[in-house]
């Protein structure tokens, strides 16, 4: 029988009050936090990988946990290179057999990561959010990425952005933070994966009898979002 899951809930029955001064901040006071040297090294890494691949469009699955989010990617975009990142050793190192060519598993701090990347010039064709944390609770928001200092970054990196998330809410929120931030629009809507999961836990909560929502919204390339030191 497949793994039940329970439904996220939370004191909140609306977007956090303090949604839109988190962005607000978040837009006008630049991220001071230390890049990790770990962090540096690894994207360095992943950098030489995609410059082997020059002229393949690039695909980043940011938090892709066990990473099969990627290897499914990697099978459906063959013409991509795709990368994978995730903060966790242990969940990178589990076995799900060889990755294709044309994708790469990376141990690193998103947080760092998108700000390298960005600082890099580097430009997605997609980039998916998929099931992030949700922190449900209040005093959390910033723990989700449309409450973090980061989130500038992860829109001015462009391209085809898509979350997921079982939790309608989180999914608001980041509609509402992305057309304060760029003024433009992204619809919330209810989809079925339709047995084609990208990842374990998409398939968890379907088989619970979770509804799923997504965002999908095309962004330029503006790393003038992000505000200046």
């Amino acid at each position: 029988m497949p793994e039940r899951s329970r439904i996220v809930t939370s004191s909140q029955s609306g977007p956090h009050q303090g949604l839109s001064r988190r962005v607000a901040r978040a837009l006008t006071h630049p991220l001071r936090k230390p890049l990790a040297a770990h962090t540096r090294e690894a994207f360095a890494a992943a950098d030489a990988w995609r410059a082997e691949r020059a002229g393949a469009p690039l695909i980043l699955d940011a938090g892709c946990g066990v990473g099969l989010s990627t290897r499914h990617l990697a099978e459906r975009h063959p013409e991509c290179a795709v990368i994978g990142i995730d903060r966790s050793a242990d969940r990178l190192s589990r076995d799900h057999g060889p990755l294709p060519d044309n994708a790469r598993l990376v141990r690193a701090d998103l947080v760092d990561f998108w700000r390298l990347a960005l600082a890099d010039g580097w430009h997605p064709a997609r980039h998916y959010l998929l099931y992030p944390n949700p922190y449900p609770k209040a005093a959390h928001l910033k723990m989700r990425w449309q409450g973090h200092p980061v989130f500038p970054a992860i829109l001015a990196l462009g391209g085809r952005l898509e979350l997921r998330s079982n939790w309608r809410l989180y999914v608001e929120e980041f509609a509402l933070a992305l057309e304060q931030a760029t003024g433009r629009r992204g619809a919330v809507e209810g989809f079925d994966p339709g047995g084609d999961f990208l990842t374990p836990f998409e398939r968890k909560y379907h088989h619970s009898g979770q509804p799923l929502w997504r965002l999908v919204v095309e962004l330029p390339y503006r790393p003038e979002l992000l505000p200046v030191a």
